[in-house]
């Protein structure tokens, strides 16, 4: 298993969050997918795994590449890069009670860093709701920015109305 940190914003909070992480295993996805949501943030809530599998979609899809990111021994979220002709999409999680630590943004740096080293030359993007103005805080404080007009679609969690966001390498 290889584990990389990521530093924090000060040396106090990199002492207090150090993460880790590796390639998500069978048990994490099965313990992502039970992560329950509150309120308007209920819409991230997932099928379970076992669902997945059996239609070979989300954790299942052997063209995503999740990995697990750990406080210490703490399971606090995940991240996904998906490898497309021209650039790679990017998906992120933080465990609901874990939300508003920092985790998110400290995931999105470092996920940043291993596209750029999985996948080198090629641009990340993600599409964010555009009521989730706590995310599109974290995505932008990475460097990603919006681009184009916000874009109604139709995904696996509903309808809704997204911006694109792109990090240029």
């Amino acid at each position: 298993m290889t584990n990389c940190s990521i530093a924090g914003q000060t040396e106090q909070a990199q002492e207090e969050q150090m993460l880790t992480y590796h390639k998500t295993t069978e048990e994490e996805k099965e313990i992502i997918t039970a992560w329950q949501y509150a309120g308007q943030y209920a819409i991230y809530n997932t099928t379970p795994y076992a669902e997945q599998k059996k239609q070979g979609v989300g954790f299942a899809n052997p063209k995503n590449n999740f990995y697990s990111f750990f406080d210490h021994d703490t399971l606090v979220g995940f991240i996904n890069l998906y490898e497309e002709p021209t650039e790679v999409f990017f998906g992120i999680g933080v465990r609901p009670d874990a939300c508003g630590r920092g985790y998110g943004q400290q995931m999105t740096k470092a996920a940043c860093d291993l596209s750029g080293r999985l996948f080198p030359g090629k641009p990340l993007y993600l599409e964010v709701r555009t009521w989730n103005a706590r995310a599109v805080r974290c995505y932008e404080k990475a460097g990603f920015r919006i681009t184009g007009e916000p874009i109604r679609q139709t995904t696996a969690a509903g309808d809704g109305v997204f911006y694109h966001m792109v990090r240029k390498i």
